[in-house]
């Protein structure tokens, strides 16, 4: 990959004019949803009322099509508003929101929901995927979605798919940053601009990354499946926040609150969510 000082264009968009003292970050547990059947991924939404969480329940293996899968919804204090809001799904991973239209990655398909109707709109089939992982939206409405078993990123445009990216390694974590996209390629944070050439973020995570938010300007959080959640400063440097691989309990796609500064983690194999203050 690319060294992290070759795109002085793309960087400015990402690190502040004067990069501060480096402070040590931690999370403190807030809350914990039990009973949630296999949580793959958090979204946080800004609903009109009042924030709240979709969370995708894969309810199974993460490659069966089996219709067992669905989201549920939750307050953003881990309440469960509706355990089975949506329903027969297959193994539902990563989640973005666009207006009213939930987009949801469904093994091979790109599943969209009506969100107040709570309806299905349409499935988009996505050709040669093999295992749909994470999706992100921009600001125009424009998708994408991480197929990891064939290291492609698809794009979205009115509802039409094209390849958008090939050759990223393990694509899982995505994250739209204006007109880049930020993806977690195994154990790499790359920055992919218009011209899809890759620029490395940072590296060194023990795991595979999965979930990416952006804290601030070129800062981020990021989890990796097996359990482990890092704080990602703009100058590259990662650290260490959560490490639960002794006690199996896995830090999967997470979810962020910007305005409370929470994280919220699912668990995946312990069947539930945490919520964690970032400080």
């Amino acid at each position: 990959m690319n060294r992290l000082f070759s795109f002085p264009s793309l960087l400015l968009l990402l690190i502040p004019l004067a990069l501060p003292t480096l402070a040590q970050h931690k999370l403190e547990q807030a809350w914990l949803t039990p009973d949630l059947p296999t949580p793959e991924s958090v979204l946080y939404v800004l609903g009109n009322d009042e924030p709240y969480l979709f969370v995708s329940l894969i309810d199974g293996q993460g490659d069966a099509v089996d219709g067992k899968g669905g989201i549920a919804k939750l307050s953003t204090e881990g309440e469960v508003i509706d355990k089975e809001w949506f329903t027969g799904l297959n193994a539902p991973k990563g989640m973005a929101i666009y207006q009213n239209r939930l987009y949801v990655a469904d093994i091979t398909e790109l599943v969209v929901i009506d969100v107040k109707k709570q309806a299905l709109i349409k499935k988009i089939p996505i050709a040669g995927s093999v295992f749909l992982n994470d999706v992100t939206v921009n600001s125009s409405g424009v998708v994408f979605v991480s197929d990891t078993r064939t290291n492609k990123i698809h794009r979205i445009e009115n509802d039409e798919p094209s390849l958008y990216l090939e050759n990223m390694t393990s694509a899982n974590g995505l994250k739209v940053f204006g007109s880049n996209l930020i993806v977690g390629a195994g154990p790499e944070l790359l920055l992919v601009g218009p011209d899809k050439k890759p620029l490395t973020l940072a590296k060194g995570f023990a795991q595979g990354i999965d979930g990416i938010e952006m804290t601030k300007r070129g800062e981020f959080i990021v989890s990796c499946w097996a359990g482990l959640v890092y704080y990602v400063y703009s100058n590259g440097k990662i650290e260490l926040l959560i490490d639960s691989q002794a006690q199996k309990i896995n830090t999967a796609d997470i979810g962020f609150d910007p305005n409370t500064q929470r994280v919220f983690v699912p668990n995946f194999l312990k069947n539930s969510v945490t919520a964690y203050q970032l400080k």
